[in-house]
């Protein structure tokens, strides 16, 4: 599949996990793609590795301008950087409320306020075609999930601001949509299993949660961001598509014993 050749794409938070397997399927089918990442020092070409802290501005802007210029335009931006947070309302102090809001909603703030007049651009110039911008939100925007509460909160906030910016960016020729994956198989997880008092356990209980039996792959997720990003979904505008195994909307009764 080649329906991006000739575009060109951004994608924070490119240097694993998610951001990364997104990275290498948007170039693999045609791309050129910037990877902004606070430590790029992995990724390899074809990838352009550009670093980037989406908690200050003037790194966004400056990153951004060089991912332009290195690409040419842009047409295409992910906005997948983001950091993860555990406990109850009661268990994470203010400031770190203040960080994971501040990276996870604001991040994405900041780097679509440097790309914009870029995708405007390319709006512009490709008549009939529009611009694209993939938030990667959460299950947790939708789902109570236990021991999530500041996580849960700032992917809320990135749902209702895809919402927001699809309305405010669809006349002029760029479209916002976002991703829910469930819980995916990736660093921040594993660290997670890692910290728990029994690994195997824990593990057993997040794939039991999501109605397929396991955790989401990453590639599965870069694979619906890679759809929303192309010119294949030109119809579609202010959507959350959902990639978590069927745990926002399935009810299933229990096993048989």
């Amino acid at each position: 599949m080649n329906e991006l050749h000739g575009l060109r794409a951004v994608v924070t938070g490119g240097a694993s996990g998610i951001g990364l397997a997104t990275a290498n399927l948007l170039a693999a089918r045609g791309a050129q793609v910037a990877v902004l990442d606070l430590d790029p020092g992995t990724v390899q070409g074809p990838l352009r590795a550009i670093r980037a802290d989406v908690g200050d501005d003037d790194s966004v802007r400056a990153a951004v301008e060089a991912a332009v210029t290195a690409l040419g335009g842009l047409d295409i931006l992910v906005n997948n950087a983001g950091i993860g947070a555990a406990g109850t309302v009661e268990d994470n102090p203010d400031s770190q409320w203040q960080q994971v809001l501040d990276i996870n909603v604001l991040g994405i703030v900041r780097v679509t306020r440097a790309a914009l007049p870029h995708l405007r651009r390319s709006a512009l110039s490709r008549p009939g075609s529009t611009a694209a911008i993939v938030n990667t939100c959460s299950i947790a925007a939708t789902a109570g999930l236990p021991q999530r509460a500041l996580y849960s909160a700032s992917k809320g906030a990135v749902l209702s601001l895809t919402l927001a910016m699809a309305a405010d960016h669809v006349r002029e020729g760029i479209r916002v949509n976002c991703v829910n994956p469930g819980t995916v198989d990736t660093p921040w997880v594993a660290r997670l299993l890692d910290a728990a008092d029994d690994p195997a356990a824990e593990r057993a209980a997040l794939n039991a949660r999501q109605p397929h039996g396991r955790l989401v792959g990453a590639d599965e997720v870069a694979a619906a961001i890679a759809y929303l990003a192309s010119p294949l979904a030109g119809s579609t505008t202010g959507t959350a598509l959902a990639v978590d195994g069927g745990m926002a909307g399935l009810r299933l009764r229990p096993p048989r014993p």
